[in-house]
């Protein structure tokens, strides 16, 4: 069932799964977002709510709802 807004995905790898499951994944993000990967340390840019590291893999995910803040960016796992 669609959550919404309000839905809570369990973490990182839930949120990944549900931008896939909705097609979402390579959707533009609103602005794109720096980031500094939780697995290397690399800065990169986030584009999409579905992105990965350049260096280590590190996939990240955000929902279309959420995609205004950086701090609701979840990571899902290396190569997820």
């Amino acid at each position: 069932m669609h959550q919404g807004c309000d839905g809570s995905f369990g973490g990182g790898a839930g949120v990944v799964d549900k931008l896939r499951m909705m097609g979402y994944s390579g959707m533009a993000m609103p602005v794109e977002t720096r980031l500094v990967c939780e697995g290397c340390g690399t800065a990169f840019q986030m584009k999409t709510m579905e992105d990965r590291c350049p260096q280590c893999g590190m996939v990240y995910g955000v929902t279309p709802c959420h995609a205004s803040d950086p701090r609701s960016i979840q990571a899902a796992g290396i190569d997820y």
